[in-house]
């Protein structure tokens, strides 16, 4: 059994969901929230089916504005028994995640160690951690071998992600870790409408005694927990080019977290290889026809052996104007963040493109 020292990131989130609120008070409320409540029901829909289909515990979907933070859908579904879901008025699910791993590879590019085109040896997909073995998803067919940082995150290779790291951190954890800190990596603090959200707080080796093989899980999505949301508010500053703002349930004016979370030449590079990521890599599935989609997906095992599936990215990729995340919550293999999240990431994605009044005036 794996056993994880987890950082988790308390959340209690009370948060005014459109399509599930009934009272007259919560109705005056909805005049000014962000909430596109055309697009709230699509995105249930869309979200509701998977879940069905996939006979999945829970799922989360998120639409976000890039350049404002305005959130235009905000979607959690949970199963309240065999056939049913119910929409869910908390947040509060923080979970391990595999989508760090974009956010290990901008750290490493941050120290100049290594650039995206540099080759990495996966071997045969099984690579010894001290007294663990970190494997790939496809070490059973044999591994990827030699690829570059760019193809590793593209297929999600662990080892290549982590020995990046090593390569660009040496046994300095610490200084990954500060990066991360620098980064805002699990902000935002608050958020108006959702309550008592708090910052990602990392337990460093210094502080902790973390091993090296804590740390090479850390990395690649495991010993932590975070929340879609925070995800999502990464994700979407690498969309604004490193400009993190603060999501937002009502209109008000932009904030702005971070102007700038890393190096805008490494932002550029990582924005490429999110790129690559659905165009030949595990992403495709999250491919939209009439738009290009720029993402990464992620797949972690929980305690419990339960799944989480996710996919997060934006679009247009070269002038984004939405990030989405979707994440699923299901209890048995098959689980695949880009066949299951990343599909419905494509549906609410070609959804907005068709109705949106941005892309339809052009």
């Amino acid at each position: 059994m794996r056993i994880v020292k987890t950082i988790f990131i308390p959340l209690v989130i009370v948060c005014i969901i459109l399509c599930s609120c009934k009272s007259k008070e919560h109705k005056s409320e909805q005049l000014s929230t962000t909430i596109d409540s055309t697009l709230q029901v699509k995105a249930t829909s869309i979200l509701e089916n998977k879940l069905t289909e996939l006979n999945a515990l829970s799922g989360q979907a998120i639409v976000m504005e890039v350049q404002t933070g305005h959130i235009k859908a905000m979607v959690e579904l949970e199963r309240k028994d065999s056939t049913d879901y119910q929409p869910c008025e908390n947040f509060s699910q923080a979970h391990e995640s595999a989508l760090i791993q974009p956010i290990s590879i901008l750290a490493a590019l941050e120290t100049g160690e290594v650039k995206l085109s540099d080759k990495v040896d996966t071997g045969e997909g099984i690579y010894q951690v001290h007294d663990r073995e970190l494997k790939d998803h496809n070490w059973h067919r044999g591994g990827y071998g030699e690829i570059s940082i760019k193809q590793g995150l593209a297929s999600s290779s662990n080892i290549a992600v982590y020995k990046t790291i090593e390569k660009a951190f040496g046994t300095d954890a610490q200084s990954y870790f500060n990066l991360l800190d620098k980064m805002n990596y699990g902000k935002p603090d608050s958020i108006a409408g959702i309550a008592n959200l708090k910052p990602a707080y990392f337990v460093t080796p210094k502080d902790s005694g973390w091993s090296d093989t804590a740390f090479a899980w850390f990395c690649i999505g495991y010993n932590q927990t975070i929340t879609p949301i925070q995800t999502l508010t990464f994700y979407n500053a690498i969309a604004n080019r490193g400009r993190m703002v603060q999501p937002q349930l009502y209109k008000d004016s932009t904030m702005v977290i971070n102007p700038q979370i890393a190096n805008q030449a490494d932002i550029d590079s990582l924005k490429q290889a999110l790129e690559y990521v659905v165009t030949d890599g595990l992403g495709q599935p999250a491919k939209a026809s009439k738009t290009q989609v720029a993402g990464k997906t992620g797949t972690v095992q929980l305690e419990d052996g339960s799944y989480i599936v996710e996919f997060c990215g934006y679009f247009p990729a070269n002038a984004p104007q939405y990030s989405i995340i979707v994440s699923i919550h299901k209890e048995e293999l098959p689980a695949s963040g880009g066949l299951m999240a990343g599909d419905v990431f494509r549906q609410i994605a070609e959804y907005i493109f068709i109705h949106n009044k941005y892309f339809n005036s052009k």
